[in-house]
């Protein structure tokens, strides 16, 4: 029974921080009320700001893709139960993301700055329907397994886990990765575009244009052909008009 506490207790911890972590990341990306934002005060001097950017990007981009392979699952609940891996993977999201939000440095040079209020409206609406995309785009499936919820409180209550069925409720009938498109909007819909935002928005897109072949990989080695048939039906990220 100590062991089912732990795994919920470290499932619940995972997730809470997760809500601090995602809620702080809309105050850093659009610069909004958090004491530290994507446009802080600068540190370093632009070559410096660089190297230690892209390291940051790189760092998160090997633990997100690295750690959600089923390789490196295989190896990991070796040592820890199977039930808390999901909630140890949003841990060490979190972990990498607090690091990248207390290490990024604010690269000044202003890409774009739209000071015409209607540009200005419809942008930040843009980043908030990001944002909105992002958390019913994690419902639409289960959002609770996704964060590793789900697992341990079904440990803790002593039932066997089994992993969801393949489904395309609502966006995902017409697109496969609607959440990766909130995080698009929210990445590069911001009245004023910075050198250092511009950094962080391509390196963010490339990472999950590079991720999404090996996400795909893995849905069709789980799913078969269901997921096949499903890629073969629907588009990435722009649905079918006829």
């Amino acid at each position: 029974m100590a062991k089912r506490i732990m795994v919920l207790a470290f499932g619940a911890l995972s997730y809470a921080i997760f809500l601090g972590v995602f809620l702080y990341a809309i105050g850093f990306l659009g610069n909004l009320w958090v004491p530290r934002s994507i446009d802080a005060p600068v540190q370093l001097g632009t070559v410096g700001a660089l190297f230690v950017n892209l390291l940051l990007i790189v760092v998160f981009g090997v633990q997100h893709s690295g750690m959600a392979r089923p390789a490196f699952k295989r190896w990991l609940t070796q040592y820890i139960p199977l039930a808390a891996e999901r909630s140890f993977y949003v841990m060490t999201t979190n972990i990498a993301m607090i690091v990248l939000y207390a290490a990024w440095q604010p690269m000044p040079q202003v890409i774009w700055n739209a000071t015409w209020l209607p540009a200005q409206i419809v942008l930040y609406t843009l980043f908030g329907l990001g944002w909105g995309l992002i958390f019913v785009s994690t419902c639409l499936i289960s959002h609770l397994d996704l964060f590793g919820m789900r697992q341990s409180w079904l440990y803790f209550r002593g039932i066997e886990y089994t992993p969801l069925k393949f489904q395309t409720p609502l966006l995902y009938r017409f697109i496969r990765h609607p959440l990766y498109v909130g995080w698009f909007l929210v990445f590069w819909m911001t009245p004023t575009m910075s050198l250092g935002h511009l950094l962080f928005a391509i390196g963010t897109s490339v990472y999950i244009l590079a991720a999404i072949p090996l996400e795909e990989r893995d849905l069709v080695a789980f799913h078969g052909k269901d997921y096949e048939d499903y890629r073969r039906r629907v588009r990435m990220f722009i649905p079918k008009i006829f």
